[in-house]
């Protein structure tokens, strides 16, 4: 069992990727099944393992990094360059095994009124909050190749969990009453994305 007060330290892991339009994403399935679906992560991979939880590697305020700034459409506003952001990263598992690395963008001009509880989740699933809101929209949704010597992939194996091929993550950004923030996910080489017939 990996050392999980270890894993904490490595925070903020950071995704500084090349991310494109999701268009662009990889043919082979199950792979694109997983990074285009559009409903909540978070419900699919509880139907999926019988012990899901969430380690939160923490979460900071800062400005937002030049590479993570996200522009809305015409109609709603993205997340700018230079913005104060709360920055929230944390590990997905499944029956006690990682396998998705989360980083959100929570502008702190979002976390208002009812928002407000977003930063105060600790190891509560994002997703799940997400998608019980009836005044969520998504848009944008990207994709990223994420080379083995990235942290992210360090962080993996940390968690005891070989990295031997390129991993695969996504990015979205969401919009509850026109407040956005931006959810990152990367596939770790444990995931069903990877290994299993279409789900």
């Amino acid at each position: 069992m990996p050392d999980l007060q270890q894993l904490k330290q490595q925070f903020p892991v950071g995704l500084d990727v090349n991310w494109v339009d999701a268009s662009l994403a990889p043919e082979q399935q199950p792979l694109r099944d997983w990074l285009l679906d559009p409903m909540s992560l978070t419900a699919r991979l509880k139907r999926h393992s019988n012990d899901f939880r969430v380690l939160l590697l923490g979460q900071v305020i800062q400005p937002c990094p030049a590479h993570e700034a996200i522009s809305g459409n015409h109609t709603n506003n993205g997340i700018s360059e230079g913005e104060e952001v709360l920055v929230r990263e944390v590990l997905l598992y499944c029956d006690g095994i990682p396998v998705v690395f989360a980083r959100s963008l929570l502008p702190t001009n979002s976390l208002t009124g009812e928002q407000k509880a977003l930063a105060e989740l600790g190891e509560q699933p994002l997703g799940q909050v997400l998608f019980n809101n009836p005044k969520l929209s998504r848009e944008i949704l990207q994709v990223a190749k994420i080379a083995p010597s990235l942290r992210v992939c360090e962080l993996a194996h940390m968690a005891n969990v070989d990295v031997n091929h390129p991993l695969w993550g996504r990015r979205s950004l969401f919009h509850i009453e026109d407040k956005p923030l931006m959810v990152a996910e990367v596939f770790l080489p444990e995931s069903l994305a990877y290994r299993e017939k279409k789900l």
